[in-house]
């Protein structure tokens, strides 16, 4: 069994992702957003999700979940304000 790193819940090894399942994420996610500078790297720590990279830049973390025998893949992308350009002053 594994654990979070920053929790008291273990993950369960079913969870963690394949390489198979790590290459057809960055298909998917290359060809839904038609960018092949997106890629997916393993984190050894999190068996249960994988960062997501644009041109070798964190993006974002995509989770792995399975309920009622159905397994899904959650994005989750945080946005710094200060990363946001400026508003066009008719837009403010």
């Amino acid at each position: 069994m594994v654990w979070h790193a920053s929790s008291t819940r273990p993950i369960d090894e079913d969870m963690a992702l394949t390489r198979s399942e790590i290459w057809r994420l960055e298909k998917y996610l290359r060809n839904l957003f038609r960018l092949d500078t997106i890629t997916i790297v393993e984190r050894p720590k999190q068996p249960d999700s994988v960062e997501v990279q644009v041109n070798g830049e964190f993006v974002g973390v995509l989770f792995k979940d399975e309920e009622d025998g159905e397994i899904s893949y959650a994005f989750n992308m945080a946005i710094l304000e200060m990363d946001l350009p400026e508003a066009p002053v008719s837009r403010s």
